[in-house]
């Protein structure tokens, strides 16, 4: 028996890994978080699977389900949203299945700013303008953040900012990062990304939260901020550049 921990990716079901979709089909049991996963995923659970919405349960009870699979031999699809490896409160079950000496693997899946980034069809670093990507959030009930993880802290790179979590705290957000990026520089809210009711709203750091007020949204709302957004007059990049001699056309190896 073993607990398979999947990322289930932003939202469209075509988007979880295919690693992941084998997965679920073959887990009798699936815990999903059902507040953020689509049930459209758990249409890859095999027949007659026991299906558990962990969005009112608290750790000891989720813990209750993976020992119930282990007394029966079963083995666990637990679906979050997005990529595990960010906000997913993984971490701490890791930790009981560890105390409780039960198996479990994890795949990984699509994370939400890389759907935001197709949605608003970005690539979120360019030559010259940037290469960091800073994934990020504000302070919140379940989460506080470390003293030295600033959102001043990280604007002072220059950066592509991509701020979960945060869209109740848009104008905050802004007000922190005008003084390092400047009122004009590109900002953009997507929400719910790939999901039907996906929306992309483009402004700058001085109308974007006018712009969310026009036409609110709730939590699953990603924040990006940074240069690279507008960006058209940057230099293309090397890789592709005849003159640039390299493994795979005519380098060292």
């Amino acid at each position: 028996m073993t607990v398979h921990f999947i990322g289930a990716g932003p939202g469209a079901p075509d988007l979880i890994t295919v690693r992941g979709r084998d997965l679920i089909a073959r887990c009798p049991v699936c815990l999903f978080a059902g507040s953020l996963v689509p049930r459209a995923i758990l249409s890859y659970c095999p027949d007659g699977a026991r299906i558990v919405d962990t969005a009112e349960l608290d750790l000891d009870q989720i813990a209750e389900e993976f020992l119930r699979a282990q007394k029966r031999g079963e083995d666990v699809a637990r679906l979050h949203s997005g990529d595990l490896s960010i906000w997913s409160a993984m971490g701490e079950q890791l930790r009981r299945l560890e105390e409780l000496e039960i198996p479990y693997t994890i795949t990984p899946g699509v994370p939400a700013f890389a759907a935001a980034a197709a949605a608003l069809q970005s690539e979120l670093t360019l030559p010259e303008v940037a290469q960091s990507l800073v994934l990020t959030r504000t302070p919140g009930r379940a989460s506080s953040m470390p003293e030295r993880e600033k959102l001043s802290a990280f604007a002072a790179t220059g950066a592509t900012l991509a701020v979960h979590l945060s869209i109740h705290a848009i104008e905050r957000v802004c007000a922190e990062l005008t003084p390092f990026y400047g009122a004009d520089c590109p900002a953009a809210v997507v929400y719910r990304a790939s999901w039907p009711d996906e929306r992309v709203l483009r402004a700058t750091l001085s109308t974007i939260a006018q712009a969310v007020a026009a036409a609110p949204m709730e939590r699953t709302a990603l924040i990006l901020v940074g240069p690279a957004l507008g960006a058209r007059d940057f230099r293309d990049s090397a890789l592709y550049n005849r003159d640039y001699r390299r493994r795979f056309r005519g380098g060292p190896p």
